[in-house]
Order: structure tokens, then C-alpha cells, then sequence
């Protein structure tokens, strides 16, 4: 039995070293932060601003409440090397696994590990914040929504569903450097990952995690429908009822966006009792605020529907291209004259349909 013939390891401390290596070194760090947990060196980790704890007369056992501070920095850094590992262990015994097994090129391999990850992480906060709604009620009672704002008292599974989203999005970051994303598109992903760390940041500080839920459930679900929809593309090119799918979620859920939105800020928060401005009491309930949130959300919502426009008009465009080249190439003018042994005639007409141009052969019977 031979032996494998060790690759040169990269210099120390290089970028291809810490590149390789940058899982075990975070792994590091978060045992650090553990051993410091079992001698209460660290333990503001899970220590939380103010716990208040309420009898209620139909329950007889307490609930715990919780604030926002600036501890929870330190929360979502921890959190964030924790996301950190998790991707690397998705990508080492997942996605890369599969790759090899699809054989993709370079793009598309940028792509699947991307639509991989992000299919992942929406999937499970789908879950985890279908599950937070049913408990909460929130959907079963809208004017939850501005009722008794401001909301400065979260349950554990309401902060610590914050905490996990601001942790996860923030570890994007370096994960751009991590997995050597191209340079083209950097901007792309970077668009996409500052206006998550915005909208779900603000929200978690302007007390507005109920709407900040409510909307990013259903959006999660439209963007988990299209992630996976391009991973069955990628596996097998003719899987593209997903993104029909897709395309209705995703201006369905826009106009829901606009409408809850509109909602709250316009009708139900104005309308609230407790108006004022107060950093102690968390509330930030005037014109100015609401205005500048809802015109955040609302602009938001018509750049991606902007983009979203752009990009179906370009794909009509090539389909008209298509159709006009498809008849000239069917005219009688050109139309081969011979024909086969059983008297059939087969034309090849190459058509670019899929999201990646690749050419499909239809071939069409003449008797």
C-alpha cells in the first residue's frame, strides 16, 4: 500500500494558511471562550441586562423576560465563530462532497456553494421563526404589532433568534475572505449582507422584533424556495419549475412586506398612546423615527423589485430573440429537402432557456 504524497503546506500565518486553516483557529478561540464560561471569567456571555420575572394567576410557573445591551456584543461575537465553524463543517463534509459528484465549473461551483449555505441557513430560521410566531401569537393577533410598544421585554427564543440572525450575518463577512468568493461578485453579496445586518439590527434595537419577525419569515421562505431551486437546477438543468414558483412568492410577499409595514408605522404605532422619544425606555415612537424606518423598508422592497423587474425583462428579451430566430430557422427557405428511410425529416434548433445558457436540442418530426 503507497503512500500519499503530502501536499506543501502553505507558509505560516500566509493568506493561504489562514485560508485553510481559519476553522481549527476559530475553533481555538471559541474553547477559550468556554474555559473562560467554567471559571466565570466570561460569563456576561449568557448574562443578560435586566431579567425581570412575572407571576401569572394561569400559570404557575414564572417567565423570564429579557433586554437588549451592549453585552450582547459579546454574545453575537461568540455566536459569530460559532456560525463561522458551522459553515466551514457544511462545506467540508456537504457541499464539497456533492461537488465532486456534479463535476461543476468554476461559476457554478461559486454558486452551488453559496445556494448551499444560504439554503441551510434559511431552512432552519424558517423553522425557528414559524415556530417563535406560533408561540408569540403574533400572527394570530396583528395589533400585537404596536400594541403595548415600546416591546423593550423579549422571551429567551425571541433574543436569542436575534442574536443568531445578527451573529450569522455579520460572520458573512469574513466568509467572503474565507472561501475566496470572486471578485465580481463581492458586491453582489456584500449589497445583500449589509441590508440584512440593517434592517435585522435595527429592528432588534428600535424594539421592533415582532414586525421584524413577521416580515422575515415569509421573506426567508421565498429566498429558501430559490436557493433550492438552483441546487436541482444545478443537479439536473430541466428542474426549473422552482423558479416559476419562486417569482410569484416573491411578489406576493413584496406587497405583504409593504402592507404590514405600512400598517404599523402609518396606523397602528401612530395611533398608540405612549409617543415620545426615550433611550432609557426604549421608546422611539415619533414621526421622524417612523418615517425613516418606513421609508427604509420601502425602499428596500423597490430596489429588489427593481432588480427583479430588470432581470425578467432580460430574460423576456432573449426569449423573443429566440422566437424570432426559431421561425427564421423554420421558414420554408430553409428547410432541409431530404428526408430519412421512414420519410421523417429532423431539425435541430438550438435554444438558450436556462440561467446558465447552455444550448438545448428540440427536434421536430416532418412526415
Amino acid at each position: 500500500m503507497g503512500f500519499r504524497k503530502k501536499s506543501k503546506s502553505p507558509p505560516v500565518l500566509s493568506h493561504e494558511f489562514v485560508i485553510q486553516n481559519h476553522a481549527d483557529m476559530v475553533s481555538c478561540v471559541a474553547m477559550i471562550v468556554l474555559l473562560g464560561l467554567m471559571f466565570e471569567v466570561i460569563y456576561f456571555l449568557y448574562h443578560n441586562i435586566i431579567i425581570i420575572t412575572l407571576e401569572l394567576t394561569d400559570k404557575p410557573e414564572p417567565f423570564s423576560y429579557y433586554k437588549y445591551g451592549p453585552k450582547d456584543m459579546a454574545t453575537v461575537f461568540f455566536y459569530l465563530l460559532i456560525a463561522i465553524i458551522l459553515h466551514a463543517l457544511i462545506q467540508e463534509y456537504i457541499l464539497d462532497k456533492i461537488n465532486r459528484r456534479l463535476h461543476l465549473s468554476k461559476t457554478k461551483h461559486s454558486k452551488f456553494n453559496e445556494s448551499g449555505q444560504l439554503a441551510t441557513f434559511y431552512s432552519f430560521s424558517f423553522i425557528w421563526g414559524c415556530s417563535i410566531l406560533t408561540n408569540e401569537e403574533f400572527v394570530t393577533n396583528p395589533t400585537f404589532l404596536w400594541e403595548g410598544y415600546p416591546h423593550i421585554h423579549m422571551a429567551f427564543q425571541v433574543k436569542f433568534f436575534y442574536i443568531c440572525q445578527i451573529a450569522y450575518w455579520f460572520h458573512a463577512l469574513p466568509e467572503l475572505y474565507f472561501q475566496k468568493v470572486r471578485k465580481e461578485d463581492v458586491p453582489r453579496q456584500l449589497y445583500y449582507i449589509c441590508l440584512y445586518i440593517f434592517h435585522i439590527t435595527g429592528a432588534y434595537v428600535l424594539n421592533l422584533h415582532r414586525l421584524g419577525l413577521v416580515l422575515l419569515v415569509p421573506h426567508y421562505l421565498v429566498e429558501l424556495l430559490f436557493h433550492a431551486s438552483r441546487l436541482f437546477y444545478f443537479s439536473d438543468e430541466n428542474k426549473q419549475k422552482g423558479f416559476t414558483l419562486w417569482a410569484l412568492l416573491f411578489v406576493i410577499t413584496r406587497l405583504l412586506t409593504l402592507t404590514v409595514s405600512v400598517l404599523t408605522f402609518g396606523f397602528g404605532l401612530s395611533r398608540t398612546d405612549n409617543q415620545g422619544f426615550s433611550l432609557a425606555e426604549g421608546n422611539f415612537n415619533v414621526l421622524t423615527v417612523r418615517m425613516t424606518c418606513l421609508s427604509a423598508i420601502c425602499l428596500t422592497q423597490a430596489w429588489m423589485m427593481w432588480k427583479f423587474i430588470n432581470f425578467q425583462l432580460k430574460k423576456w428579451r432573449e426569449q423573443s430573440q429566440i422566437q424570432a430566430s426559431k421561425k427564421k430557422a423554420v421558414s420554408p427557405k430553409s428547410r432541409p429537402s431530404k428526408k430519412d428511410s421512414r420519410g421523417e425529416t429532423f431539425l435541430k434548433v438550438i435554444l438558450h432557456v436556462d440561467y446558465n445558457k447552455t444550448p438545448i436540442y428540440l427536434s421536430f418530426a416532418h412526415n
